[in-house]
């Protein structure tokens, strides 16, 4: 069941989209396309109204950054990105970033038939009915898992790069961070990898932050402006900064598939070879003389 009603557009507008949206599906599924000279040429198009090699020739500097050859992404100064399996998505995620930057990318009935066919190429798994709003961004995109109708609103990041799973049905919210990585607090280049689950049917809510390596369990839900750092068990409510369970709904009893309680984690991965070994305990308490300023405490405590 959805709160939601149809929309329809003019029957010019919604022909030429479908015709687009086939052609853009078929090119994908051809084994001979070039990614990076198929994304170049959408874009200029979309953005430019014009083919790749008229605006080259008019613009160059605009023409050059359309082609994703030409680009860096955070996500290649990474030691944990794979750069065979990014440089296979590289130009898919610059074209659905781009592509969000225009009408294309704003009107959701092309938009959102657009991203889903792009997800299908990028993620390593994605279900039916994947409605995804613009400028969602991803770390590497490659390590998302998908599940069946799950909705990621506007303006989210989801920093896959240590793998995220989204189960059947999952929400995330406008302004939401999924991430799958932490570093240490004394020395950054140590680096974390951690498979962050959202599970089916929980909802993300506004403007919240889901740490690595953190479990929401089935039906579960984490309230606006909450910071996750742990795990929320089946049909329960987490609040507040950092994030505590302190409500459940009321529910019949169901089945569950993700919780938290007996999930059989992934292991953590190291991202730097530097640092191979697991990350100590680098922090301690805080006592009242260090609050006053009295004195430096150092040790554990």
């Amino acid at each position: 069941m959805t709160w939601l009603k149809p929309v329809d557009v003019g029957r010019d507008a919604q022909s030429a989209y479908g015709e687009f949206l086939r052609d853009l599906e078929a090119r994908l599924s051809d084994a001979g396309t070039d990614r990076f000279v198929l994304a170049r040429e959408v874009l200029s198009e979309a953005m430019y109204g014009r083919p790749y090699e008229a605006l080259l020739a008019d613009a160059p500097l605009a023409a050059l950054n359309l082609d994703a050859r030409n680009v860096t992404f955070e996500a290649e100064y990474y030691m944990a990105t794979d750069a065979e399996l990014f440089g296979q998505v590289k130009p898919l995620l610059w074209l659905w970033k781009n592509l969000d930057l225009t009408p294309v990318g704003q009107n959701p009935v092309l938009g959102i038939p657009v991203r889903r066919v792009l997800a299908e190429r990028i993620f390593r798994r994605v279900g039916r009915d994947f409605k995804c709003w613009q400028n969602v961004e991803f770390s590497v995109g490659y390590n998302m898992e998908v599940g069946d109708d799950v909705v990621v609103h506007r303006h989210v990041l989801l920093d896959d790069i240590g793998g995220i799973e989204l189960h059947d049905g999952a929400s995330i919210s406008d302004y939401v961070n999924v991430y799958s990585h932490t570093h240490s607090v004394l020395d950054g280049p140590d680096v974390t990898l951690r498979r962050t689950v959202i599970g089916r049917g929980a909802r993300i809510t506004y403007h919240s932050t889901v740490l690595a390596g953190s479990v929401v369990s089935d039906d579960a839900m984490l309230a606006t402006h909450a910071l996750l750092r742990s795990d929320i068990p089946p049909h329960g409510i987490a609040m507040g900064v950092p994030a505590r369970t302190t409500r459940f709904k009321l529910r019949e009893p169901q089945s569950v598939l993700v919780d938290s309680r007996s999930l059989v984690r992934v292991p953590d991965r190291k991202a730097n070879p530097e640092f191979p070994e697991a990350t100590p305990n680098q922090t301690r308490v805080a006592s009242e003389d260090d609050l006053a300023g009295r004195a430096l405490v150092t040790g554990e405590r």
